[in-house]
C-alpha cells in the first residue's frame, strides 16, 4: 500500500512539472522563429476578432464628428 502511494505521488509530481516531454517548437532556429511569429500573429488576431464580435471596430454615432456611411 505504501509503495502504491509513493508511485502515485511520484507520477503526480512528474505530470505537473513545468515543461513538456515533447517540445512544442522545432529545435531548428529558423523554423522556431517562423513558428513563434505564427503563434504571436494568432494571439494578436484574437483581439481583432473580439472587437469585431462586439462591434467595437465600428465608428461611434455618438461623436461630434459625423462619419459618412456610404461610399464616397
Amino acid at each position: 500500500m505504501r509503495r502504491l502511494m509513493q508511485i502515485t505521488l511520484l507520477a503526480a509530481c512528474m505530470t505537473t512539472t513545468v515543461g513538456c516531454f515533447v517540445p512544442i517548437y522545432s529545435s531548428r532556429p529558423e523554423r522556431r522563429v517562423q513558428q513563434l511569429l505564427f503563434t504571436s500573429e494568432d494571439l494578436r488576431s484574437i483581439v481583432d476578432e473580439w472587437e469585431r464580435f462586439w462591434f467595437l471596430d465600428s465608428p461611434s454615432h455618438m461623436t461630434v464628428i459625423r462619419t459618412h456611411g456610404g461610399i464616397l
